[in-house]
Formats: structure tokens, sequence, C-alpha cells
């Protein structure tokens, strides 16, 4: 029996569909990586996007932010960032004096307070700044003066990283990196999307001026929330959770993997599931979304040995063979 009545099913599928179409508007190609960014706002998770500088990360997030009737910030990271200028902060108001006569603290709410946040080039700060987001992607809320002050909902990070061989950059705590639903890896084009994407962003631009004024609200918070309820009441099916839980443990002990996933890293890749089989209008995940799932939700979870490496193996080859190893149910 379906859990989700099928005129809900098919609507949803439009909406995201419909989400889908607006941001190929700025966004040439990359379906797999503007997918990956879907299941991840369906499924109320927050997304890592890494790729070389020049690959449209940013341009997806704003063609994302821009098609839903969300409150967007993006927050440039660097060097000299602090959590302050994430969070917020206190400040003294004079024009507001006490009983003291040296008036109150008013608290001055930063950029993450609100739908849609782009941590842009996060890994260019370091620990202690990028520590600052994992309250706020743990517990939607903020804590200042002492006080847990909520963030509005839907709420979702979008960071994107330049590959961390590259100068300037530091490596994201793994505390942070668990707390990604989706790691999205964004590759070079092909030779006939490099070509559409030259053709749209220097047809009659001047300078560097994002593609994006295509691109129409087509959602809001009440869809999206919507969305993600939807999302949560997809079936899954005890064998496939055993499925997924039986993948995760396959990396815990795999050769060329140091470090396994998670639990949290199961959990993830449940969710992606549900939200992908959302996608495609199903009230239920089958063996194939978790699969699919598998890779972007388990990249960023592990550690390759040195051996692996000097083998010159991946992550995603080595996640590759560690769930092939893992029959799939028959249902």
């Amino acid at each position: 029996m379906s859990s989700i009545p099928n005129e809900e099913l098919i609507r949803a599928a439009e909406w995201l569909q419909t989400l889908r179409r607006e941001v190929g508007k700025a966004v040439v190609g990359q379906k797999e990586a503007v997918d990956q960014t879907l299941v991840a706002l369906v499924a109320s998770g927050h997304v890592l996007i890494e790729g070389v500088p020049g690959l449209g990360k940013t341009l997806l997030a704003r063609a994302l932010a821009q098609a839903m009737s969300l409150r967007y910030a993006r927050v440039q990271f660097t060097p000299d960032l602090m959590p302050s200028d994430i969070t917020g902060h206190s400040v003294l108001d004079p024009s507001t004096r006490g009983e003291s006569g040296i008036g109150t603290l008013r608290v001055h709410q930063g950029p993450v307070f609100t739908h849609l946040l782009l941590a842009d080039e996060i890994n260019r700060a370091p620990a202690k700044t990028q520590s600052a987001l994992l309250e706020v992607m743990q517990e939607y809320q903020v804590t200042l003066e002492g006080r847990a002050m909520p963030l509005p909902r839907p709420f979702m990070v979008m960071a994107t990283q330049n590959p961390i061989d590259t100068e300037g950059t530091y490596p994201l705590p793994e505390a942070q990196l668990d707390r990604f639903l989706l790691k999205i890896n964004i590759a070079f084009p092909s030779h006939a999307e490099e070509k559409a994407v030259v053709q749209l962003t220097t047809d009659q631009r001047a300078g560097n001026q994002l593609p994006l004024e295509a691109v129409r609200p087509c959602l809001d918070d009440v869809q999206v929330l919507e969305l993600q309820r939807l999302a949560s009441l997809v079936q899954a099916h005890e064998q496939v959770i055993d499925y997924a839980v039986r993948i995760a443990r396959a990396t815990r002990d795999w050769p060329g993997l140091s470090s396994g996933a998670g639990p949290r890293g199961t959990m993830a890749l449940v969710r992606a599931a549900r939200a992908a089989a959302l996608m495609d209008g199903r009230d239920f995940i089958t063996p194939d979304d978790v699969a699919r799932q598998t890779l972007p939700a388990l990249r960023h979870r592990v550690m390759i040995s040195p051996d692996a490496q000097l083998e010159g193996l991946g992550v995603d080859e080595l996640l590759r063979s560690a769930q092939g190893s893992v029959q799939a149910p028959r249902l």
C-alpha cells in the first residue's frame, strides 16, 4: 500500500522537474551534479561541491538560489575570516541604557540566518572559522551570548572547495565533512558542453557576469518543506536498509581505505536514496537508488591509505570495489 497519495507523488516530481529545468538554463551540462544537489535539498541535507576553479561550482549554487523564492546569502571564505563573520555577534547599544547606564547588548545576526547559504571556497579559511558551521549544520541553530537562536527552515549549506592540493587551502575537519550529506565532484565538461558554456557566457556579455537572467523562481519555502516531508515518507524495505548498512560496513575493512564510513554515512545513504526515489516519482527506494548514491554519500567519509595513494588509486575507485563486493537484495 502506498504511503504517499499518487497525486502528491506526481506533483512532487513535476516540481522537481521544473526546478531542474530552471537551473539548467544557467548550468550547461553537469546533469549528475545538478541532480545530486537537488537530492540533498529534498533530503534536507548539505552539499560540498569540489572542483578546480572555473567549472561552475558557484554558478550552480547561485542558479539554485535564484530558482527558488528563498532567502540567500553568500560568504566568501578567506584566511582572515572570523567565526563571528558567519554566525553574528553582540554589540553594545548605547541608545538602550539600562539601570547600569551603559547600554545593553544587541545581537547582530550573521549571514547564516538565511535559507540557502553559499560558503564559497570554504577550505580557504582555517579550521577555527570552518568549525563555526558545526552547530549550524547539525542542529539548525546558532548560540549567541548563551541563547540558542533557530535558523529559518528550510536551511541548506552549499559549500564549494578547490581540491585540497591547491595552493592556499586548508583541509576540512573530519567532524565537519561528516555533516555534509553529499560530496559532489564537478569534472571538466565535454567538448560540446564547453563550447555551449563559452557561447552562453561570452555572447553579448561584458566581464564575468553569470548567465542567470533566464532563471525564474519556481518553488517557495512551503513547497520545499513539503518535498522534504514527502521524502521522509518514502518507504525503505528492511532488506534495502540492510544493503546500505552492508555497503558502509564493507568500507571499514576494505583494502586501500584506512578509515571507513561511520553510521552517519549509512543514514546519509538511505536519506539520499529516499530523495532520489521521490525525484523519480516513487514512494519506495530500490537497491539501485542506494547504489547510485554510494559515491556522493560516502566519498568524503572515508580515508584512503598511503599505500593506495602510491598505487594511484582514488577514493571513488575503492568505493566502487567495496560496493561491488556487497550483493544487492532481490525484491
